[in-house]
């Protein structure tokens, strides 16, 4: 069980807000989670949720306009980071011991430097080699994130690769930082879908190689179904729910959870419509008062308007936060597709395999 398990991130009553206009907004709402060594560890949620912004405050790399709240703690191995402010400050963790993987590789790489240089560099530079010493692990190292000809492939510039490679390119970079934990936000967004699970399934082998905790940050549930060890569902700047992969894909307690799960393409069948949550996601513009997730929820009762739910425990893994797990609110019937989610994720994953195993004989 997790509880038995190494934390290595300990996140406790994280509030973080920017400056505009000479206004405050916070957008990420007390949040306390923990993190295990060696699991993945994804975080859920539509954009503007406030899944990457929660996940800069482990780097530092929070625009200049934003600000840790000061009763709120960090601690990554026991020490707390959460009031580190400057590069040097940061100097001995981002990068070296927390590496992220971002959504677009070209915000990532120099167009101008070949990628052998910039493998080289973090290598020198991380790990003190020598020139010859750097070039031969950078060529490992693009064969292991499977480059082929990475002999000659090291060579070239980041136009020459196509967005899959690009992004193993940057796998590849964050392999030479031997981070501990490595986080991934929405790494395989902007690749086909089978580019996307060949990427996903080359990272899962690497963790399990070099034994480094990943936190993946995605919009989408189903990306991370076969990879999540725990996933944590985030809106509004809070997390509304979290427990293992088991617990969120087939014992979904959260009206939101319910939605993202009911709105996945893959898990839809001819003869139904496609669902969609409707509305949009709360402004930090203003103050956010009750369940933030009420003016979208069908299921919303009136105390959801004015109390903020309080995170109601389900059982040893399995948390979440909504008026609906207090012991006077009505029962009431979950969407068709949530009653129905083991036989159809399996479905899903016969067709994907199917698709890409296609692709891979091609």
């Amino acid at each position: 069980m997790a509880e038995e398990r190494e934390k290595i991130l300990e996140v406790k009553n994280l509030s973080v807000g920017f400056l505009s206009h000479g206004k405050k907004m916070h957008v990420i709402r007390d949040v306390s989670l923990d993190v295990y060594k060696g699991e993945t560890l994804a975080i859920v949620g539509e954009s503007g949720s406030g899944k990457s912004v929660f996940t800069k405050t482990f780097t530092g790399m929070l625009d200049v306009n934003g600000f840790i709240d000061p009763k709120s703690s960090i601690k990554f191995h026991g020490e707390e980071i959460s009031k580190k402010k400057t590069t040097k400050e940061w100097a001995g963790i981002r990068g070296k011991r927390i590496a992220t993987i971002f959504q677009d590789p070209m915000t990532s790489l120099n167009p101008l430097l070949t990628i052998g240089y910039q493998i080289m560099e973090v290598l020198r530079l991380h790990h003190g080699l020598s020139k010859q010493e750097a070039k031969e692990e950078a060529i490992n190292l693009l064969r292991k994130v499977r480059i082929p000809e990475p002999e000659k492939r090291i060579k070239d510039y980041p136009f020459q690769y196509s967005g899959g490679m690009r992004q193993r390119v940057v796998i590849a970079i964050a392999l030479a930082c031997r981070p501990e934990i490595l986080i991934c936000d929405e790494p395989t967004t902007a690749l086909d879908v089978t580019v996307q699970a060949q990427i996903l399934q080359l990272i899962k082998e690497l963790q399990q190689e070099y034994n480094w905790t990943t936190i993946f940050i995605t919009h989408d549930l189903g990306v991370v179904a076969n990879i999540a060890d725990r996933i944590a569902v985030m809106y509004g700047g809070q997390i509304v729910e979290y427990g293992t992969a088991e617990d969120i894909f087939y014992e979904p307690a959260h009206p939101y959870t319910w939605a993202l799960l009911s709105s996945l393409p893959q898990l839809g069948s001819k003869d139904e419509p496609l669902v969609y949550i409707k509305g949009n996601p709360p402004s930090f513009n203003t103050e956010i008062i009750g369940d933030a997730f009420a003016i979208r929820n069908e299921y919303a009762m009136k105390i959801d308007y004015v109390m903020d739910p309080p995170m109601f425990q389900i059982s040893d893994t399995h948390f979440a936060k909504t008026w609906l797990l207090d012991k006077n609110a009505p029962k009431v019937e979950k969407p068709l597709i949530i009653q129905n989610l083991r036989a159809r994720m399996k479905q899903a994953a016969k067709d994907l395999k199917r698709e890409v195993g296609d692709y891979d004989e091609k």
